[in-house]
């Protein structure tokens, strides 16, 4: 899966949804028009047929299919109540994908449970997470579902969060809840969550019409008529309240119609996707088959989880209208589409499980041994750009193996709000005496002695640390170090930049540490902020310059080989090749780079796809990846908001 052109056909297909349901807001309005026509019409000449004086030739004389102050007004309110209401919805969902979890009664998996079915939960998305080079997403269970499903939701794959039922993370086997996951990894990395969610706000906001209409029907329950003109009155509201209750499940049943068919689609796209990433199509088929053999099969429990039953890995509610409403193929249909020898028969429940006998790699508390080694599970340059977006096994068993060789006590310190910041303040501690004596000062006085003695707790863990092992205990706190309040987080940035310029310089790992983390962390707190802003490659030829000339300078020390590392990159960008300039190092300091990559982050996709291509070539034009060229390409990559895999890199 390429993520440029998954992300493109994302973008493509929003502009079409948006169409689609731009036709059903027009039709909701045309409806609520004629209802408004015939409402006023019928109140107007019940009124006027009392007088002595009503003339019925004048009055069908005026009487008008077409009036043009009362569509206008009923366009105008009928956009205004859509509107308004997808925007509460919106914003609702614009906090992030912990919000939407937590909102159909999600509960936040302990990054220190000793329960196994969630540490192997846990370690099957923490292996995803770093094999594919995106932030580790919150990791939520539905406690009261036994049914088998699970959603992704968020605005941007800093914000993302994997939510699981509590009978998929107690039925599956480790490979099918890795196929399970894979699967909704998937829907992380070629942008279908935003799409969900804004298909949740729009027929939300077409939805309420028939909500405002119920809630008028409901509140004249109980009413007795007083007075002659009563009676009329307490029509209109009738007829009004009925009119808006058909209008809006009207225009609900449209809306309705237009998810399940967006909906159904993306389902197959994201199974072949996850057999792709994990080469195990027994995984998926076998979380497929479990859901078509238990009784409960994928069906929730809870009503609060409708409006977003699109997000969900299968069916979650019983489709109405004889499946049109239905957001997920069939599972024949899903499972013949990845294994055509599928016989129709689903899994057969056991009477009796018995787990007593699953093996430590089974049961999660181990990943499975690798196939390949780390250094040839991870990728060169060239071929990490190519699967951005994408998983291999070869990734996810490099994932592992790289989380199974880091210190447990590092990890177990990535998991606590508390110690991430810790363990942060440890990976920038320099290597000379006496300028680890001063970091140490400094965080003494900035975090206080508790931070110190932990500091000193995690010193011997920290000494053995591998240079690759670095950005992953980064990723692994992001979860942790998001849930930090303000008041806490902006003294550790803080303490983060002193640490960084103790020595008086800046090492690429460190601007890389720093450069992960505060994007991530601001598109955290405001995943609905990234906006596109530059399309054009002339606008940004001083920053692509910056990039590529920073990245020349960190591959050599010779002015000869870092010029011709910078042309091997540009030439990958014929359309501005001749205008790319080749700086000297004072003039591409990170400093700099910081603030090109800021302009960058809000190219469109593109420019960064071109751009990282050529960085790429920048880092491979000698033939060796140095681990100062692979960090800093990783900071490059996440700064963009690509997710980019571990890459290979020598001392």
């Amino acid at each position: 899966m390429d993520f440029f052109e998954a992300q493109a056909r994302a973008k493509k297909r929003t502009t079409r949804l948006v169409v689609l349901f731009a036709f059903a807001v027009a039709g909701t309005i045309i409806a609520a028009y004629f209802a408004a026509l015939f409402g006023f019409g019928a109140y107007g000449s019940t009124h006027s047929r009392r007088s002595a004086s009503y003339d019925y030739a004048a009055a069908s004389a005026d009487y008008s299919l077409w009036q043009p102050s009362l569509f206008a007004g009923v366009a105008l309110g009928t956009l205004a109540v859509v509107g308004l209401a997808s925007l509460y919805k919106w914003s609702q969902y614009s906090s992030g994908g912990s919000a939407v979890a937590e909102s159909v009664g999600g509960r936040r998996v302990d990054p220190h449970t000793t329960d196994l079915k969630e540490r192997r939960l846990l370690n099957v998305v923490e292996e995803m997470a770093i094999a594919s080079g995106v932030p580790v997403p919150a990791v939520y269970v539905l406690d009261d579902e036994p049914a088998l499903n699970a959603f992704a939701a968020g605005l941007t794959t800093s914000d993302a969060a994997v939510c699981v039922t509590r009978g998929t993370m107690e039925k599956l086997t480790r490979d099918e809840l890795q196929g399970v996951v894979g699967h909704e990894f998937s829907h992380i990395l070629n942008g279908d969550m935003r799409l969900n969610l804004r298909i949740a706000s729009i027929i939300f906001g077409i939805l309420v019409l028939g909500l405002a209409g119920r809630g008028i029907l409901w509140s004249l329950r109980g009413i007795r008529l007083r007075g002659k003109n009563s009676g009329g009155v307490l029509a209109f509201i009738v007829v009004t309240g009925l009119a808006l209750l058909i209008i809006g499940y009207v225009g609900y049943f449209f809306g309705r119609l237009i998810q399940a068919a967006v909906s159904r689609q993306r389902e197959f796209l994201a199974d072949a996707s996850a057999v792709q990433f994990t080469r195990n199509p027994a995984g998926l088929t076998g979380a497929l088959r479990k859901i078509g053999g238990y009784a409960l099969g994928s069906s929730l429990e809870t009503h609060k989880a409708a409006e977003i039953g699109h997000f969900f890995f299968a069916q979650g509610f019983s489709s109405a209208f004889g499946g049109l409403w239905a957001t997920h193929p069939p599972l024949p249909e899903r499972i013949r589409a990845i294994d055509p020898q599928f016989d129709g028969q689903m899994f057969v429940p056991p009477e009796v499980v018995d787990v007593a006998h699953e093996s430590f790699v089974a049961a999660g508390l181990a990943p499975a041994k690798p196939t390949t080694d780390l250094t040839a599970s991870l990728t060169a340059p060239l071929a990490a750009i190519a699967s951005i977006g994408s998983l291999t096994p070869g990734q996810i068993s490099g994932a592992a193996a790289l989380l199974d060789a880091t210190p447990a006590r590092l990890r177990t310190a990535t998991h606590t709000p508390a110690e991430a910041p810790v363990l942060l303040y440890g990976l920038l501690l320099d290597d000379d005496p006496a300028i680890r004596e001063k970091q140490r000062a400094l965080v003494a006085a900035r975090a206080g002695t508790d931070a110190l003695r932990l500091l000193d707790e995690l010193d011997p863990a920290l000494r053995t640390l591998r240079p690759e092992h670095r950005l992953p205990l980064l990723q692994l706190a992001l979860p942790a170090l998001r849930s930090l309040p303000p008041t806490s987080l902006a003294p550790f940035l803080d303490a983060l930049d002193e640490l960084v310029h103790a020595d008086g310089r800046v090492s690429p790992f460190e601007f890389a540490l720093q450069k992960l983390l505060t994007r991530t962390l601001a598109l955290g707190c405001a995943p609905g902020g990234a906006t596109v802003q530059y399309y054009s490659f002339n606008a940004l030829t001083a920053e692509i310059s910056v990039v590529l000339s920073a990245l020349a300078h960190t591959s050599s020390n010779l002015d000869m080989d870092a010029r011709a590392a910078f042309a091997a990159g540009a030439t990958q960008i014929k359309l501005i090749e001749t205008q790319l300039a080749f700086l000297a190092e004072s003039a591409c300091d990170y400093s700099a780079l910081d603030g090109a990559l800021d302009k960058l982050a809000i190219a469109s996709g593109p420019i960064k796809q071109r751009t990282l291509m050529a960085a790429a070539h920048v880092v491979g034009a000698d033939g060796q990846i140095l681990i100062a060229e692979a960090e800093l390409l990783r900071a490059i990559s996440a700064a963009l908001d690509v997710p980019m895999p571990p890459l290979t890199a020598v001392g």
